[in-house]
């Protein structure tokens, strides 16, 4: 048979962006409470509430690709924004809005315009237009309504072109030249600025807010709209960047979370004069870990924050059933009230229906499923306990079937206490045939009886030793850093993670075990670091808090490992410091800083850290920033860099393409084994990629020297 394109190799949807196969019988019903719960918030057009919905479900059931087949339903109108996994409590609501502005920009299908101009061009020409209509229609003229009898040539033509088209926002407006179109954007900013003032006020942040999201949709030059676009994610720009789109800076003292919560509010809004907003947030296992639980409060207080001042939305969260079990019981009733006003439970398909995925999957790439598959394949494969496990099972028969390449043992490589349950339960069946069982005397019954006893003990210890072993097996590492990172900004030809990795041989005396996770980790790694080098070229708002979170979820991951990690922070009185994280393992002491500000703001920020690296010689500190981030050109600022790298214990360092991906790569892959998107036990994971990719700095930190 020839060798096609493996049609079951996609078995995992990532964002509801994506474009999978989707067998719509699969969740019929379940699908129409969803959009039926979108209908009813559309239909409230008197108080434009925003409701809530559980959509619960095992690992690999299908909660994502369900959301996947909303998007395909409804982008055309809706706006669908999808948030992952918050990861640090202090800026729970920046990171919600900073994936709300990634989201955004994703393209609406079949339109060349992204989701965030849709929903502008269609409330800006609302606005425009009822604003226009309503003046003349009143019958006491005062102030601005007395201005807008008189309208203009320019007037005119808005009211036209919007009325025929609110796309034409974009299309239209620039055909008279700059001028003409600098002109009507400003008669739009006039317009806009004046009807929310009159509906909502002037208060907190949304003014200045809606001023940048004019600004953003008047922009077609790529380098302003980016500028623009790094302003509302509330980062500083450069004095020249300031002047060349119009706008002022944030004041420092401000905070990021109130200033999030009154941009979403501000969507909200907008949204009133279009469709309700989709808000999905998915992949949130992680959050009901025991170190957590801080995180966790403060992600239960901001979603209730949402629902009190973000109208007009679905707020949909995807969970596991035991999840949302223990969600109910940590949140008061305020937020599972209003969260779980639509519950959906999605359950393994029947067998018939998950044949007919695996025969449309197989139509699509022109396979014959019954040529290419036994009944015994169908039956293995049919058994497996999701939809994601039974596509994963077809695509190593597939392999098989058409390559050779032997069928993968199922290791059932999940945690301790399921290796204990399956041995307790490997004993409870000898007991039929043994001895005790055909004991006839009490005394025999007791003697054969505590020999069982002593038998399951015996097993007990032994897979605690193992536990401990595979937790705190020593791996050969190098000091941190041992290899020069370049501290000037990297050019294209720098050589690729694959080409540096040595390959390794991992065996333990607890037999091949490892040796199986390491194809997998493999595996896992060069599918992600393909998917993640598409993903690098994409906007994305690069945070410093979310890098310090994402180091705070690895450190505590690694800690599972050893349980001799201790993280925390440094403070120098009242001056402000960069978002940092101090390490303590037994054999080192490390300070990971973050530093995206400004090169307005850096200096001072710099200064400061660099205060501490003299002043702490028993600590070493290293400080990124990401080479996407404008490169620092001040005077002052490239001293302090200088200052930074001649120290003994401290260096700055431009996080390049390849270092940003593999850092990504690591959190990824803790995230990805605590959401159960990779059936892995995760203390293995991590011994395993601690040889993998043992010269990397990130794991370098976590090693144990011999």
């Amino acid at each position: 048979m020839a060798i096609k394109t493996n049609p079951f190799s996609d078995s995992r949807v990532d964002t509801p962006f994506q474009n999978h196969i989707d067998l719509k019988e699969i969740f019929h019903s379940e699908f129409g409470r969803v959009t039926s719960v979108l209908d009813d918030i559309k239909n409230d057009t008197e108080n434009h509430q925003s409701k809530g919905a559980v959509v619960t479900g095992d690992p690999g059931t299908g909660k994502t690709h369900l959301m996947m087949r909303l998007a395909k339903d409804r982008l055309a109108h809706n706006r669908l924004l999808f948030i992952r996994q918050p990861n640090n409590l202090n800026s729970v609501l920046y990171h919600i809005y900073s994936r709300v502005l990634e989201s955004f920009v994703e393209k609406v299908p079949g339109s060349s315009y992204s989701q965030l101009e849709h929903l502008l061009a269609t409330s800006f020409s609302k606005i425009i237009h009822d604003t226009f209509v309503h003046a003349r229609n009143k019958k006491e003229v005062t102030g601005i309504f007395d201005y807008f009898r008189k309208l203009t040539d320019k007037d005119r033509y808005l009211l036209k072109e919007l009325t025929a088209n609110p796309l034409n926002i974009y299309k239209k407006l620039g055909d008279d030249g700059a001028r003409g179109k600098r002109e009507y954007w400003q008669r739009i900013e006039t317009i806009i600025d004046g009807w929310w003032k009159r509906q909502y006020g002037d208060v907190g942040y949304s003014t200045s807010i809606l001023k940048g999201i004019v600004k953003f949709c008047s922009y077609s030059d790529i380098n302003k709209k980016k500028l623009v676009g790094k302003w509302l994610a509330a980062n500083e720009l450069e004095e020249v960047e300031l002047k060349s789109v119009n706008l002022k800076n944030w004041k420092e003292e401000g905070s990021k979370e109130t200033f999030s919560l009154d941009a979403m509010t501000v969507f909200g809004k907008l949204s009133m004069m279009d469709e309700p907003l989709i808000i999905i947030f998915d992949q949130l296992e992680a959050l009901g870990l025991e170190y957590n639980k801080n995180l966790l409060q403060s992600f239960g207080d901001s979603i209730k924050e949402m629902f009190t001042y973000v109208p007009n939305s679905l707020i949909i969260l995807n969970l596991f059933p035991d999840r949302w079990e223990y969600f109910k019981d940590f949140f008061d009733g305020s937020v599972i009230g209003r969260v779980s006003q639509c519950q959906i439970i999605l359950n393994k398909p029947t067998q018939q229906q998950l044949r007919k995925i695996l025969v449309v999957k197989s139509q699509a790439n022109d396979i014959d499923i019954e040529q290419l598959l036994t009944s015994e394949d169908l039956q293995d494969i049919l058994r497996q306990d999701s939809i994601r496990e039974v596509l994963n099972r077809a695509s190593h028969y597939y392999r098989f079937r058409t390559q050779g390449i032997p069928l993968p043992t199922i290791h059932k490589i999940t945690s301790f206490e399921d290796e204990i349950k399956e041995q307790l339960d490997g004993i409870k069946d000898q007991i039929k045939d043994s001895s005790f069982a055909k004991a006839t005397t009490f005394e025999e019954e007791v003697r054969e009886g505590l020999k069982l006893v002593v038998n399951e003990i015996t097993i007990l210890r032994q897979l605690v030793a193992l536990s401990m072993q595979q937790g705190t097996a020593s791996l050969e590492g190098n000091p941190l850093f041992s290899q020069p990172i370049s501290t000037a900004m990297p050019d294209s030809t720098s050589t690729t993670y694959e080409e540096n990795t040595p390959t390794t041989e991992i065996k333990t005396e607890a037999g091949n075990n490892l040796v199986a996770i390491e194809e997998m980790i493999n595996d896992y790694l060069e599918s992600e670091r393909k998917s993640l080098n598409e993903e690098y070229e994409k906007l994305v708002i690069i945070d410093d808090s979310d890098d310090i979170g994402k180091m705070l979820n690895i450190s505590e991951a690694f800690n599972t490992l050893t349980k001799d990690i201790e993280v925390s922070y440094l403070k120098v009185g009242t001056r402000k410091l960069p978002e940092h994280i101090l390490i303590k393992t037994p054999t080192q002491s490390v300070v990971i800083g973050f530093l995206q500000v400004s090169d307005m703001v850096f200096p001072s920020r710099i200064k400061n850290f660099n205060g501490l690296v003299r002043s702490r010689q028993d600590l070493q500190f290293f400080l990124f920033r990401d080479e996407r981030e404008t490169t620092i050109t001040g005077k002052v600022g490239m001293e302090e860099i200088d200052k930074l790298n001649l120290a003994k214990n401290g260096q700055f360092i431009y996080m390049d393409r390849e270092n940003r991906i593999n850092f990504e790569l690591v959190y990824k892959l803790i995230g990805d084994i605590q959401n159960r998107d990779f059936k892995i036990d995760l203390t293995s994971a991590l011994t395993v990629l601690s040889a993998i990719m043992n010269d990397y700095w990130l794991v370098k930190i976590f090693q144990k020297p011999k």
